[in-house]
């Protein structure tokens, strides 16, 4: 338990990350108990929820800023597996009823239906602005300039953790969105097209770092290393598999994912569904897309 309690213990206290995790568990814990949400559904919440956790606050953090190849680690569950986790639980109808309903009808959905917010969503969720942000902000970081300043700026530090966070969200978010279009924002076969153009760009600049000759990322040994007895080569090509080989098969798996939502849809006669005149919709609770009150509840209603 000592040992536990110890590696829980954060490297860099972050009220932003407690308040944040904590929030979204208060929501998502309240929620469930009315949205009908399957046990698989909280697992992946759960599960992805306490992975942001621990990459985000923990004293694994040290190993994080002091080893490269921890530093991918940290943002492959930041970008890929805890937002994938999450974003698979469909966990929209349930954050939304955990939600006090004053709140909901006073502030949140007035807030949800103005025009700047509708433009916001409209921009970020663009297939095309939503994949540019999710393999450019991968790039961005690992440039060894900002990189070398985000290592040394805790400040910077934690915009790039939170912006790999946030950006990891809504692109899992809008690729496994399990609904027709709509109220879904993509159709299921644009879903598969996004995630599987996120590919290249992955094994591309992971291979780039894993056969580049030369020390890419020297702050870590300025800084000191975390692993005295892996060279700094060995620690930059290890960091370049991870972005090129698990980072490249998670978008494989979320590719998969949204072909079976096709499929499923299609077996359903559902690809074509348009709301009836009249029809009330009703927000989900999320912001990238609006949908019935049966389908708000239950991503796989008939």
């Amino acid at each position: 338990m000592t040992t536990l309690l110890y590696w829980l213990d954060p490297w860099e206290p972050s009220p932003t990350v407690v308040i944040a995790i904590l929030v979204a568990a208060v929501l998502f814990a309240r929620g469930a108990r009315h949205a009908r949400v399957s046990i698989s559904r909280r697992i992946a919440f759960w599960a992805g929820l306490s992975a942001l956790y621990v990459a985000l606050h923990t004293r694994l953090d040290y190993f994080f800023e002091h080893e490269f190849f921890m530093h991918r680690l940290q943002h492959l569950v930041l970008h890929h597996l805890g937002p994938f986790l999450i974003a698979l639980s469909y966990p929209g109808a349930a954050l939304r009823a955990g939600v006090p309903f004053e709140w909901r009808r006073r502030w949140l959905r007035p807030a949800s239906q103005t025009r700047v917010a509708r433009m916001m969503f409209d921009i970020v969720f663009n297939p095309v602005i939503a994949l540019t942000l999710f393999v450019g902000l991968i790039y961005l970081w690992l440039l060894s300039p900002i990189h070398f300043k985000a290592m040394l700026d805790y400040r910077l530090y934690r915009v790039m953790n939170w912006s790999m966070v946030i950006d990891g969200l809504l692109f899992w978010w809008l690729v496994l969105d399990p609904r027709p279009a709509p109220p879904a924002r993509l159709a299921p076969g644009r879903r598969i097209l996004v995630v599987i153009a996120a590919i290249p760009p992955q094994i591309v600049l992971g291979a780039f770092i894993f056969f580049t000759p030369r020390e890419l990322y020297p702050i870590y040994s300025i800084c000191g290393r975390a692993f005295t007895w892996i060279t700094p080569m060995r620690d930059q090509q290890i960091g370049g598999l991870l972005l090129w080989i698990p980072g490249s098969m998670m978008s494989v798996i979320g590719a998969l994912i949204a072909l079976r939502h096709w499929l499923r849809l299609s077996a359903r006669a559902r690809l074509r569904q348009e709301s009836k005149p009249g029809r009330r919709i009703q927000t989900c609770g999320m912001p990238s897309s609006s949908c019935t009150p049966d389908e708000a509840t239950n991503p796989n209603a008939p």
